[in-house]
């Protein structure tokens, strides 16, 4: 694959917009929210679905807590997504019969190679992370915060408001783009459309 593959999924990444100052409020209004991280130029404030009318400030750290948590997970598998998709694969096979990693496929496709107690192996883990390591145990300073008092950032606050405003902004790209990915994959069998469009077709799990 050459190096429209990168474009393709960089385009979507966030660009960092300057991060507006946050504020402890108590009020349920929207207005409560409408200066909160996250209501950045070019749409500002944005809730289309009203999930935050006439909610509390728990409420939006726990929404927020999980917004910035399904980002993460994105961007690792839009970083995965690509990598795979490279033809990268980790020597050695996936179980005792032998099937091996390199003959298992990339995106969704690749859901069918792994065998079942595999995926219950991955299902275990991920829930293991959830339950006991990847765990908010209030001692954060912002929703998303897992250091849990384990170290300390060494960054003035104006530059942590913006290192976490990138992350937010490049988390609802990656949410964005990895479901762009698995739709196109299931339309077509081409997830990377923009290279298609472009002439340079990705061979997506061709000879797998």
């Amino acid at each position: 694959m050459k190096t429209a593959s990168i474009i393709t999924l960089l385009i979507g990444s966030a660009v960092s917009f300057a991060p507006q100052q946050q504020t402890s409020r108590s009020s349920t209004s929207l207005s409560a929210f409408e200066s909160e991280l996250g209501a950045q130029r070019p749409l500002g404030f944005w809730d289309p679905l009203n999930m935050l009318d006439g909610v509390d400030q728990d409420r939006f750290d726990r929404l927020r807590y999980v917004e910035i948590k399904h980002g993460r997970i994105a961007m690792l598998a839009v970083l995965g997504h690509i990598h795979t998709t490279f033809g990268a694969r980790v020597p050695g096979d996936i179980d005792y019969s032998g099937t091996s990693f390199a003959s298992v496929k990339t995106g969704i496709a690749g859901l069918k190679d792994i065998p079942n107690a595999g995926l219950l192996q991955i299902a275990a883990f991920v829930g293991f992370l959830e339950l006991f390591v990847m765990k908010d145990k209030g001692s954060g300073d912002y929703p998303g915060d897992l250091r849990n008092g384990m170290f300390t950032w060494k960054a003035t606050e104006e530059e942590m408001l913006q290192k976490r405003a990138i992350e937010l902004n490049n988390g609802r790209a990656a949410q964005m783009g990895i479901l762009g990915l698995m739709v196109h994959e299931m339309l077509n069998g081409e997830p990377y459309i923009i290279n298609a469009l472009c002439g340079e077709a990705s061979n997506f799990n061709a000879g797998l």
